[in-house]
């Protein structure tokens, strides 16, 4: 399998970590988010990892702002792809949430998106981050029905990463 950067989003609870963890069954895996740094930055001035409504926002916010200032998101980001280029991992899952960001990525590194979704699930609208999670033409849409489902799911996408 040659390595493949996957883009990968979906409303909090949608179940990505799942999927995450399903497909890294299959092949080695690399799974990195975009707001890992926010969070330590976060975590510095208080924030207790909740993820409330106000949590979600100040987060959204945070990396609103670190973007503007100096794009350290996306610059962890790059240092993320070269450590996976470098590695013997052959998949590399980014979480993306902001459309203008995954276009940056898919841009820079030749990625692919993939969105998960829940049936039932109600998608978070109480910052931009969160709501704007459905407003990307994604390559692939996965829909998470029941954990048996979904791990096949993870499986079919690695085979179709290796054609």
């Amino acid at each position: 399998m040659e390595k493949e950067i996957v883009i990968i989003n979906g409303t909090g609870g949608s179940g990505k970590d799942t999927f995450v963890s399903f497909a890294s069954k299959y092949a080695k895996v690399f799974n990195f988010s975009s707001i890992d740094k926010v969070k330590e930055i976060a975590t510095m001035i208080g924030w207790n990892g909740a993820k409330t409504e106000k949590d979600r926002k100040f987060l959204s916010d945070l990396k609103s702002l670190t973007t503007k200032y100096n794009d350290m998101a996306f610059n962890s980001i790059k240092e993320a792809v070269d450590t996976f280029t470098n590695s013997d991992d052959e998949v590399m899952f980014i979480h993306i949430r902001e459309p203008e960001e995954i276009q940056r990525a898919v841009s820079a590194f030749n990625a692919k998106t993939l969105l998960v979704k829940r049936v039932g699930l109600k998608n978070i609208e109480s910052n931009y981050s969160d709501a704007s999670v459905e407003n990307y033409n994604y390559d692939f849409v996965i829909e998470n029905n029941t954990l048996e489902d979904l791990e096949n799911q993870a499986k079919d996408f690695i085979k179709e990463l290796d054609k």
